[in-house]
């Protein structure tokens, strides 16, 4: 016996994919998937829902987080501080507020144009 599509499988039905990112207002929130002990620091191709970025720190009490929030502080032009953590600080799956960047690192700014 078949079952009947919920509700659920509608809503989702014409649902689009979820992007890495999303603006609220001012602030960017992002969605990383991070990967810790890395050859260079790095933002990586999108993943899904989520934005690889790599960072040579290794995962050792969130410094692996604490030092990609300094690596990106860099490449959106912010600082640090303008960097909160949401979820995530010791985990890969992580989300990230940035509050008004200064520039967008060349993957945001192509998903900005599409």
């Amino acid at each position: 016996m078949k079952k009947k599509p919920g509700k659920q499988a509608a809503v989702n039905a014409g649902a689009t994919p979820k992007s890495f990112f999303h603006w609220e207002g001012e602030t960017l929130v992002l969605n990383i998937l991070g990967k810790p002990s890395a050859k260079q620091d790095a933002i990586g191709k999108p993943y899904g829902h989520q934005l690889k970025v790599s960072v040579t720190a290794a995962p050792r009490a969130g410094r692996a987080t604490d030092h990609m929030v300094r690596f990106l502080a860099g490449e959106f032009g912010v600082a640090a501080s303008d960097i909160e953590v949401v979820f995530g600080r010791m985990n890969v799956n992580k989300q990230l507020r940035i509050q008004s960047p200064k520039r967008l690192p060349a993957v945001i700014a192509q998903q900005e144009l599409a």
